[in-house]
């Protein structure tokens, strides 16, 4: 890692929060960008975590969290920032050290699915908002089917941000090895 200086830390921080702010808000604007935005705005805290360090990731994470529940006008798309996507990217470099793929496969499938019970109980008993009460029940079978399908797409997009990161943008961009 480079040495850099507290006023390059402290601004790549704010650029990264401001782009993640900015993300969270178009969900106001554009409502289908209530799960994408949080994705996306989660993604952009691997150029903090690779630039300077875990520890400004976190405190990224934080300052984002306290914003997108202050300025967002979707609740429902800070929550699922603040409870997962925002701070997967920087917790997936643990994941990734596990070396069997069997056991690294399953604890993330836990974590997401444990994110989406705890989103749903506080989608629907603290933001009340209405839940499927007149669905069949298999139908949270296929929602839970297809939200792991998308984490896995989505995780798979983390990993090829990274290498798309280092190999593209550091190297073709900015110029450094």
């Amino acid at each position: 890692m480079r040495v850099q200086s507290s006023s390059y830390r402290v601004a790549l921080g704010g650029i990264v929060a401001a782009l993640c702010v900015a993300m969270m808000f178009l969900t106001g604007i554009i409502p289908a960008l209530y799960i994408a935005a949080p994705m996306a705005a989660g993604m952009l805290m691997i150029i903090l975590v690779e630039e300077v360090s875990v520890g400004w990731g976190w405190l990224t994470y934080i300052a984002v969290s306290l914003l997108a529940l202050i300025v967002t006008f979707d609740k429902e798309a800070a929550l699922m920032f603040i409870l997962f996507f925002g701070y997967y990217p920087i917790l997936r470099r643990n994941f990734e050290r596990i070396r069997q793929k069997s056991l690294k496969l399953l604890c993330k499938l836990l974590m997401f699915n444990a994110f989406l019970v705890l989103d749903w109980w506080l989608t629907v008993f603290v933001l009340g908002l209405p839940s499927f009460e007149d669905t069949a029940p298999y139908m949270y079978a296929v929602l839970i089917v297809m939200a792991n399908g998308m984490f896995l797409f989505y995780d798979l997009l983390l990993s090829r941000m990274g290498w798309f990161y280092h190999r593209v943008f550091v190297r073709k961009v900015l110029r450094r090895r």
